[in-house]
């Protein structure tokens, strides 16, 4: 549920937390090194009904990294797709 500053609390009222995809289950898919993963959690955000004043709140708070209002976030930047890792 917003606040009135239009931002999404940290810990949403457990009747709303029901309906947010990011607050069940574990965090690491909104955390995930895997781009697949993160793609997913996209998904999960993009249906959510904060999606909106998630994104939003995560602009205005310079969020360094994961996934985030249906965006992926990473040193404070949206990117459009996230490549795995290179490997050696």
């Amino acid at each position: 549920m917003p606040s009135a500053s239009g931002a999404v609390p940290a810990r949403p009222p457990a009747a709303l937390a029901d309906v947010l995809p990011c607050q069940r289950g574990g965090g690491e898919l909104w955390f995930s090194e895997l781009p697949a993963e993160l793609e997913q959690a996209k998904m999960y955000c993009q249906q959510c009904p904060v999606c909106a004043v998630c994104l939003a709140g995560t602009l205005e708070r310079i969020e360094p990294c994961g996934v985030r209002g249906g965006e992926i976030f990473h040193a404070g930047a949206i990117l459009a797709r996230k490549r795995p890792r290179a490997t050696t």
